[in-house]
């Protein structure tokens, strides 16, 4: 059947498979170190609390089945494992049925996580990378030609990664539109990257440049996805190379890197290198790859209508199983960058002598002579929603309190998400926090003063608090300003 399989992508979807099971290394990864803080038994929105307010049809999961912090250890470092042994080619040492078993699994085991993890978890690229997981299941491994299906599918995927990123920017801030966003951009992303105060300096025109490149890889390039090769495999280069930039220039997660990975599945692999003879594929098996394809383009429509609608949502999914999603970044661009800084003193009250202490974290910004770290494609979830708290107390309120209620406690799986504890002995009598304006300092600035950052306080965002008492001894401690 030449119509549904082409061997010519046999190197193309080796390469896509290695690469995606890596990705999934490093969100199973992710959720395994930081899990017991963020949604276990005793973390800040705790998973057994989640599955019985919400019904198991708007989150299925493995762990309505049963849930302690040891079988979601479980999942998370036997999802790690198998994405390795992934990694490692085991997909084309078994049969076809086990190798898509194994995909499927994988699956499976992130669709239960994601669905647990709440607030956490609501990242676009969590759907995105569940969205290309279940295509890779049927993506076929060395017992069968690539199906020429489920690599449209993956096209269609990466064109509604890509053109729904860019009409995002131009129906949403006009600073897109008159190519000025970059001026704000690199100073006021969710996590600056190493590299992201040069990117700052830059030359204004050549940020304009910047801008409208951004609009031809996104509203012009993903429609040359679906042309004649090797006008295809072009566009999917210009897709990496776009992807690549931002990685260089900020820390997105896994974002970019899932991003490179689907345009290398538009890539002709017999460019590069003679593919082999591979068997046709087993009919059980066209005809499930037939379904799937049925099943995906129905799913599209609500996707479909939402490019099309003046109202364009991001990030959202359609479904709880995350299949057909819709994606989008940066519709509105920040111009100022303000920042929460958490404090604690041993101190019971104010005072003259009174000192408080900064808490450190890993990837956003605190110290003004840190330089930002490169952690993408790992995933500092508690980071970048300290980003989203300073947009807004709203997005702070389900887990502001409770995180400050496990520093006050000492909590030591909270610290460990943490780059900094100023209290590793006893734990800090109050904590407060301040809100800060941040700048990047001008080239001037860093020679003198050898720091990255300006920071001017803005308010109070939390006043000093502290553990209250217990009322009775089923009551629990609550912290109180």
């Amino acid at each position: 059947m030449p119509w549904f399989a082409s061997s010519d992508y046999w190197l193309s979807r080796l390469v896509f498979q290695r690469a995606l099971a890596g990705v999934y290394a490093v969100a199973f990864l992710s959720a395994a170190l930081q899990f017991r803080a963020l949604i276990g038994e005793r973390g800040i929105l705790p998973v057994p609390e989640f599955l019985r307010r919400v019904p198991a049809r708007r989150a299925p999961s493995l762990f309505r089945w049963r849930y302690s912090d040891r079988f979601f250890a479980l999942c998370a470092w036997g999802g790690a494992a198998l994405s390795l042994t992934l990694v490692a080619g085991a997909g084309d040492a078994v049969p076809l049925a086990v190798s898509m078993l194994l995909w499927a699994v994988l699956w499976g085991l992130y669709l239960s996580i994601v669905n647990v993890g709440q607030t956490w978890y609501g990242f676009g690229w969590e759907s995105l990378l569940l969205e290309t997981g279940f295509l890779a299941v049927f993506l076929g491994n060395e017992d069968t030609a690539p199906p020429l299906l489920v690599l449209l599918l993956l096209r269609w995927l990466l064109f509604r990664v890509e053109f729904g990123a860019g009409l995002i920017k131009m129906r949403g801030d006009s600073c897109w539109r008159d190519l000025t966003c970059l001026y704000y951009h690199h100073e006021t992303q969710p996590m600056p990257g190493p590299l992201s105060w040069f990117f700052h300096r830059l030359p204004r025109p050549l940020h304009r440049v910047e801008t409208a490149a951004n609009h031809v890889a996104q509203l012009v390039v993903p429609f040359l996805l679906f042309t004649p090769q090797p006008v295809a495999s072009v566009a999917a280069g210009l897709v990496v190379v776009t992807q690549l930039w931002l990685v260089l220039s900020g820390n997105f997660a896994w974002l970019n890197w899932l991003t490179v990975v689907l345009a290398l599945a538009a890539v002709d692999g017999s460019l590069v290198a003679d593919p082999p003879v591979l068997p046709e594929p087993p009919l059980w098996y066209g005809v499930l790859v037939l379904a799937v394809t049925v099943l995906v383009l129905v799913r599209s429509w609500g996707p479909a209508r939402n490019l099309l609608s003046r109202n364009q949502a991001m990030n959202r999914s359609f479904d709880p199983l995350h299949l057909v999603n819709t994606y989008g970044a940066f519709g509105s661009v920040g111009r100022v960058r303000d920042e929460i800084v958490v404090e604690g003193t041993d101190s019971p009250a104010d005072g003259p002598d009174t000192v408080w202490r900064e808490y450190g974290f890993r990837g956003k910004p605190g110290d003004v002579r840190r330089l930002p770290r490169q952690f993408a494609p790992y995933h500092l979830r508690l980071d970048w929603m300290m980003w989203f708290a300073a947009l807004s107390p709203a997005y702070a309120r389900p887990w502001f309190g409770p995180l400050v209620e496990r520093l006050l406690d000492g909590d030591r799986d909270t610290l460990r998400l943490l780059r900094h504890n100023p209290f590793p002995g006893v734990p800090p009598a109050r904590i407060r926090a301040r809100l800060y304006r941040y700048r990047f300092t001008t080239w001037r600035e860093l020679r003198e003063t050898g720091a990255w950052w300006h920071r001017t306080l803005v308010r109070e965002f939390l006043p000093p608090t502290r553990l209250a008492a217990p009322a009775s001894p089923a009551a629990g401690e609550g912290a109180t300003p």
